[in-house]
């Protein structure tokens, strides 16, 4: 058996990023059972059409669980086949049944149909951990639903919102994503047994004189393993469905990439509003002492990147497989797919982690919202003097005139005073009076519907969730 240490080059998958779950999903010896299964299911439906016998089949299942990896290996090093490697590991294990395993199949008879029980079990965690974390965003957006906070457009303060409606919006846009994945998941097809082209011929041929026909052996087969096929294949199932899933956890890792940047902003001292849970031995910096860094946040944006890459590779194999099979796609496959499935896997497991002991700063968030909610809830005072009569041009020249003295005060560090210039022009006064104006200019006030809307994505929320 090979052994690997930290002494030669291994994947940070293999230790370091994903669950021991997922892990498991794309080892070799899983990937082996699962063939042996479906070599063995293939065996059972040919022993109703007489082909194979009982004792070869109690054979196959006697000795289906028997992976022997060096074995296959070294076999492989000699005939430089991995798949036939298996089968004759396999066949060494059982004599009399070794002499059908693989009767009628060609390579990705097995394969594809692997790799289409792989993608069911590695979408159903998937899923299951985007369910744990929409569950988590909802109770953030609710807890915070009524907070104020100030909004930023170009990164520059802007209206206020809420906190909760900060959260509704990626929530919304999370729900979305595992609608998509499970809208994929329940998509997934095998090629079914089909032969070399797609075409059954060699089952045709094989099952002559038995009663059986080659799409009866492909629709037993397919139900014994729980996989639906496709109508119609090459060599190979339809590459199109390695897309479909790598766009679907590409638009999961976009909403999460999207979420975690802006986390990194609200992080930052500046504004200080938002912070990640930090360990009382956690270090921040090797130089710098006191830093604080939001390595999870970080390292979901690196991820999430990293994920949006496979896209493209993904497209390149359903596009390029020339005619019936190339052979092209195959390499990359077995490092794409563990990888793209690992790396959502981990950004999942860090972004459940980092939302559930977040600690949002409600004093930061009133200090920001004092400082520059003023400036937003002006716009609240000019409707509300257009609708009094003034003349909105006219208000409008004179609360940007008030507004950028008062910016140069606060850029300078001193308190907001915008209230009090606005509070006594007379030429305001005209229309409201003074308790009026600071009223208008509440700037908590000025949410607008940001809580109904919170409100409204949370049963949306709670209604998909319980369709089921």
């Amino acid at each position: 058996m090979q052994e690997f240490s930290h002494q030669t080059f291994i994947s940070p998958f293999t230790w370091r990023y994903g669950s021991e779950a997922m892990r498991r999903i794309f080892s070799e010896v899983h990937k082996r059972t699962l063939l042996r299964t479906i070599w063995t299911a293939l065996a059972r439906v040919q022993m109703r059409a007489g082909l194979v016998t009982e004792e070869q089949l109690a054979e196959l299942e006697a000795t289906k669980d028997r992976i022997d990896i060096a074995r296959a290996t070294e076999i492989e090093s000699e005939i430089h086949h991995d798949l036939m490697a298996e089968i004759h590991t396999w066949a060494e294990q059982c004599p009399d049944g070794g002499k059908i395993i693989h009767l009628g199949a060609t390579s990705m008879d097995v394969l594809d149909n692997m790799d289409a029980l792989r993608l069911k079990e590695a979408l159903d965690l998937t899923i299951s951990k985007t369910r744990e974390l929409l569950l988590l965003f909802k109770e953030k957006m609710e807890a915070y639903r009524d907070l104020p906070t100030m909004a930023f457009t170009h990164i520059q303060p802007a209206e206020p919102s809420t906190v909760g409606y900060r959260f509704a919006q990626t929530a919304q846009d999370l729900k979305e994503d595992l609608e998509e994945l499970i809208r994929v998941r329940s998509s997934i097809r095998g090629k079914g047994m089909k032969g070399a082209v797609g075409t059954a011929a060699s089952y045709d041929q094989l099952l002559k004189g038995t009663g059986l026909t080659a799409a009866e052996l492909e629709d037993a087969v397919m139900k014994e393993i729980g996989l639906s096929a496709y109508t119609a294949s090459t060599q190979i199932y339809t590459r199109k469905q390695d897309l479909r899933v790598a766009h679907a956890l590409s638009g999961l890792s976009a909403t999460l990439s999207k979420f975690f940047f802006d986390f990194r902003i609200l992080m930052s001292p500046p504004i200080g509003e938002w912070s990640e849970y930090f360990a009382s031995r956690q270090v921040g910096s090797s130089a710098m002492p006191f830093k604080r860094n939001p390595i999870n946040s970080e390292k979901i944006n690196s991820l999430c990147r990293f994920v949006s890459t496979h896209v493209d590779l993904f497209w390149q194999n359903a596009a390029t497989t020339v005619l019936e099979r190339s052979l092209d796609d195959s390499a990359n496959r077995r490092m794409a797919i563990p990888e793209i499935f690992l790396a959502a896997d981990e950004i999942l497991i860090t972004a459940i982690k980092t939302v559930d002991r977040m600690t949002v700063h409600e004093e930061a968030v009133r200090r920001n919202l004092n400082a520059y909610g003023l400036f937003a809830a002006s716009e609240r005072l000019l409707m509300e003097l257009g609708r009094r009569g003034a003349d909105r041009q006219a208000m409008h020249e004179l609360i940007r005139g008030h507004s950028l003295k008062a910016w140069e005060a606060v850029q300078s560090g001193k308190e907001n005073p915008l209230a009090r210039s606005l509070s006594e022009d007379t030429d305001i006064l005209a229309f409201v009076t003074r308790e009026e104006v600071l009223d208008f200019l509440n700037a908590e006030a000025y949410i607008g519907d940001a809580a109904l809307r919170t409100t409204l994505v949370a049963k949306e929320i709670e209604a998909f969730l319980n369709r089921d």
